[in-house]
C-alpha cells in the first residue's frame, strides 16, 4: 500500500479514443473522471501521458478531453500494452506513481499495469475512470490486477492523496472537480 504523492506521480490516459469510446459500457462517467484527474493534475503540476491505440482505425482522443492534455502529444501505439511500446515505455521512465485511467479495462489499461507492475513500477488503476465494452470484462480486470498487487483507487482517492492537506494552497479548485 501507498499513498501517491503528487511530486512522484504520473498520470496515464490510455485510449481514450472517439470511435472507440460509444462502445464502452458507462463512458460518460469514466469520461467526467479522466476530466478530473486530467484538471487535477493540471492544477497540481503532475505530468500526463497519453496514448491512442491506431488512431487511424479508432480515431483521436475525444474532443473534451483534448483542452486539458494540450501540449502532451499522444503517443500512438499498435501494441496493447502502452509499455510493450518503446517510445512510450521511455516516455513513463522509472521512479514514478503510475495513476492509470482510460479503456479498455481488461486490454490496453490491464495489459499496460500488469506489464509496468512485473518491471517494478508503482502502478495504481482508478476504478470510476477505467471502463470496457462490456461491464464484465471490467470487474474481472479490476479484480485480476489487484490479485497481481496493482493499487485500485477512484478519482477522489487520487485527488485527495495529491493534495494531502485541506491548507494545500490548491485545495479549493482541486475540491470543486468533485461533483
Amino acid at each position: 500500500m501507498m499513498l501517491l504523492d503528487r511530486n512522484l506521480s504520473q498520470l496515464l490516459v490510455v485510449d481514450m479514443q472517439e470511435r472507440l469510446a460509444p462502445a464502452v459500457a458507462g463512458i460518460d462517467a469514466v469520461e467526467q473522471a479522466c476530466r478530473q484527474l486530467l484538471e487535477g493534475a493540471r492544477e497540481l503540476a503532475v505530468p500526463v501521458l497519453v496514448s491512442e491505440q491506431y488512431p487511424r482505425g479508432l480515431g483521436p482522443t475525444l474532443a473534451s478531453l483534448l483542452p486539458l492534455i494540450e501540449g502532451n502529444v499522444p503517443h500512438e501505439k499498435m501494441e496493447f500494452s502502452c509499455f510493450a511500446n518503446p517510445g512510450l515505455r521511455r516516455a513513463l521512465g522509472v521512479g514514478r506513481q503510475t495513476v492509470i485511467c482510460g479503456i479498455e479495462a481488461h486490454v490496453c489499461v490491464l495489459q499496460t499495469a500488469l506489464e509496468m507492475k512485473l518491471a517494478g513500477h508503482d502502478v495504481v488503476l482508478v476504478a470510476d475512470a477505467v471502463a470496457s465494452r462490456r461491464p464484465e470484462n471490467r470487474v474481472l480486470a479490476l479484480e485480476r490486477a489487484a490479485r497481481a498487487g496493482i493499487e485500485i483507487v477512484s478519482t477522489e482517492m487520487v485527488l485527495f492523496e495529491w493534495l494531502r492537506s485541506a491548507a494545500a494552497p490548491a485545495f479549493k479548485s482541486v475540491s470543486r472537480l468533485i461533483r
